[in-house]
Formats: structure tokens, C-alpha cells, sequence
């Protein structure tokens, strides 16, 4: 069994729930197959998009579905977790008699194309932003626990990358706990939404409950809830001094894009970036990214503001954690900017471009033989290039 404790290694694994699941013409072809005489064969699994190489969900699947099903299976590809593939470039090559493999290959290819898209995209936010840690929020945009799982992967190989290409902090931890181990933590982290808020009535008291009942979680509090971000900021600091003198108290900003920071508006957004942000708004910037610079939501101005105005109240150490719509467009302005941010937390922005994530699989070789569909010949050259230059590495 996989050492990875977590919920791929519940899911179908035995031929009856992989039969249930896959695409019907593959239980129809193991059956020709079984009949007529078995096939070794190799395949080529590839996406139609750049992404990156996120391979240990789909390797220790099928591994452990060929240990149950006693057959071999070999993998082999010439990329390292958290490199760059290129659109239609084999990520794996899979060895395996085909009577067996044919009904794997639907369960396969879930777990390999929205992980390998959504690890690039994880990858590119830090990269923008490679001072800021972030925090993998996604879970409540996964439709279920498995892709909740896959996503918070994907988070975990994306920053590896960029840790190891950019120094970037990258991902620091995930929201929950079934999925922290993938960042190095035993717990999920996180603090407070706002149903927390609406609970006590008002952020103060929140704060102190969640301090009271939770001291071992990052003492962040949420301000956007009664549009007072900054007058509750400063009531909270009040109130504990010693965190927000020391830094362990932090803010996290999610102003609703329908409204500005309390205090602002656009005009006072831009005096504020013209202050802070000297020339930034010289650039030609399109209307997209100006929102991100002065909109209303979580902007430049909004962070810059709200940081200069609780250093003005006597508390210029408290944290200040951005949300709400973070991909790399938003993080690379943040950063140009010079946003004064301690952490994000990002979420929608990891499993988007669905349209992007399909991974295919052909077979090329049958029994030493190759054979495949026109158009994809190119797969089976692929393999005889890197098996000549000796590229390929079992998984």
C-alpha cells in the first residue's frame, strides 16, 4: 500500500468497482482481449496543454490496483515531479498486459490531467508573489473529497517547484486536515469565516472567542464583515496589544468586490497608490489589472490603506493576509506594487481552466509491434528517442 494516507487509497482498486466506473468500451475491449489472447502494450498519456508534472496520485493508484489485480505494470517517464510538460508531450509511458490495463485507463486519467494543469497554476501565483507564503483555500470550489484532495496535491507540487526554480515561500499548508500532510503539517490551518462573526455579533468578540477556544491556531482575524475593516482592525489590537506588538496577530482582508475598504473610494484609492506605489499608475495597464491596482475588493490600495492606517493607530506590526481572486495576474501586480502582505490565501484560482485539464492515453506498441492512430505517431517516436538517450526513469 501507498504511504500516502489519504483518500485515493479508498477508492476503487478492485477490478469489480474499476469495471462499475470506467468507460464501458474498455470492459468490452479486456473482454476481447481475454478471449482472443493477451497483448502487451505500452501507452503514452499526455495533456492538450502546457502543465506541470504532478505523477504520484495516478503512479500509486495503478500500483496498487496491479498489486490487487496480481499483474505487472511498469511506469516510466522522463520528467521529475514539478516539471514543466509541454502541450502533447507523454508524461507517462505505462507497461501492462492490455486485458488489464484497458479498463484502468478512465480512473488513470483523473487522476493525472486536472492535477497536472492545476499544479501549473499553483506554481505561477507563487512565483508572482515569491516573499508571500501562501495558504491552499480551494476546497469548498472541489467537487468532493477527491478532487479537494487533488487540488491541495497539485497546491503542494506547484510550490515545490517554486521553492526549488524561484526560492519563492510558496504553500506553507492547506485548509484541512485530511490534506495537510501533502505541505508537511499534521493539521489544516486556518481561523475564522465569517459565519464566526455573524455568531457574536461583531469582530471584537469573535476574536476573543476564537483566541480563547483556538490559542494554538495563527491568530488571524477576519475585518471585512460590517465594512469597518479598519475600525474593527484597531478595536481587535486594542484589545491584544502584546500580538499585535509582537506580530503574531494578523488581519486577513476579503473585501467584497462590490465595495472599497472602509475609508475609501476611487479617488482616494489613487492618491493612496500615487503615495505608496510611486508610478504604478503610469504603466498601461488594462481594466482588469487597474481594478486589481484601485478597484473596489481586496486591491493594492485596499492592502496599502488598511496597513498604513493601523501603523498610524500605534500598530504597524500586525500581519495582513489578502484573499479573494489571487491567480498570477493579481499576484505580479501585488508584487510590482509591493502590496504590503504577510500571507495569501488563495483558492478558486488553483482548479480553474477545466477545459484544459484532459488527459489522453494511446497505446503505440503491441507486443513489440508499433501500431497507433494516424496523427499520433509521433508518441511512439517520443518513446524510441528517450529510451535511446536513456531518459526514462521507472516511477
Amino acid at each position: 500500500m501507498s504511504d500516502m494516507t489519504t483518500l485515493y487509497n479508498t477508492q476503487a482498486t478492485s477490478r469489480a468497482a474499476i469495471t462499475r466506473w470506467t468507460d464501458s468500451y474498455f470492459t468490452n475491449t479486456a473482454k476481447c482481449v481475454e478471449s482472443d489472447g493477451e497483448s502487451m502494450v505500452t501507452y503514452a498519456v499526455f495533456i492538450r496543454s502546457p502543465s506541470m508534472f504532478a505523477p504520484k496520485m495516478a503512479a500509486e493508484w495503478l500500483k496498487e490496483v496491479a498489486k490487487e489485480g496480481g499483474f505487472n505494470v511498469k511506469l516510466e517517464s522522463k520528467f521529475e515531479p514539478g516539471d514543466f510538460v509541454p502541450s502533447g508531450e507523454p508524461q507517462f509511458y505505462i507497461s501492462a498486459p492490455l486485458s488489464k490495463m484497458a479498463e484502468c485507463e478512465t480512473l488513470f486519467l483523473q487522476k493525472v490531467g486536472a492535477v497536472a494543469v492545476a499544479a501549473l497554476n499553483a506554481y505561477n501565483s507563487c512565483i508572482e508573489l515569491p516573499d508571500t507564503p501562501f495558504i491552499a483555500m480551494g476546497a469548498r470550489h472541489c467537487v468532493g473529497m477527491e478532487m479537494q484532495e487533488m487540488m491541495d496535491y497539485a497546491a503542494s507540487v506547484g510550490s515545490e517547484a517554486a521553492i526549488k526554480n524561484k526560492k519563492a515561500q510558496g504553500f506553507i499548508n492547506g485548509a484541512s486536515n485530511a490534506t495537510s500532510h501533502f505541505f508537511g503539517k499534521s493539521l489544516g490551518t486556518g481561523t475564522m469565516p465569517h459565519a464566526l462573526i455573524g455568531y457574536y455579533g461583531a469582530t471584537l468578540p469573535a476574536a476573543q472567542a476564537f483566541r480563547k477556544q483556538c490559542p494554538d491556531k495563527p491568530f488571524t482575524v477576519l475585518v471585512d464583515f460590517n465594512g469597518k475593516e479598519i475600525s474593527d482592525a484597531i478595536e481587535v489590537a486594542q484589545h491584544f496589544p502584546k500580538e499585535a506588538a509582537d506580530g503574531t496577530l494578523g488581519f486577513r482582508l476579503d473585501t467584497h468586490g462590490g465595495r472599497y475598504l472602509e475609508g475609501l473610494d476611487h479617488q482616494k484609492s489613487i492618491d493612496v497608490l500615487n503615495q505608496n506605489a510611486p508610478g504604478i499608475l503610469s504603466q498601461n495597464w488594462d481594466e482588469s489589472e487597474e481594478k486589481i491596482l484601485i478597484g473596489p475588493g481586496v486591491s493594492v490600495a485596499n492592502i496599502w490603506h488598511f496597513k498604513n492606517e493601523l501603523a498610524k493607530a500605534g500598530f504597524p506590526n500586525v500581519g495582513c493576509i489578502g484573499s479573494s481572486g489571487f491567480g498570477p495576474k493579481k499576484c505580479r501586480i501585488m508584487n510590482l506594487a509591493k502590496a504590503p502582505l504577510t500571507g495569501v490565501g488563495t483558492g478558486s484560482y488553483i482548479p480553474k481552466d477545466f477545459d484544459a485539464t484532459y488527459a489522453t492515453a494511446d497505446i503505440f506498441e503491441y507486443d513489440g509491434d508499433y501500431k497507433i492512430k494516424v496523427g499520433r505517431e509521433y508518441l511512439g517516436e517520443r518513446y524510441k528517442e528517450s529510451r535511446k538517450a536513456s531518459e526514462l526513469k521507472i516511477l
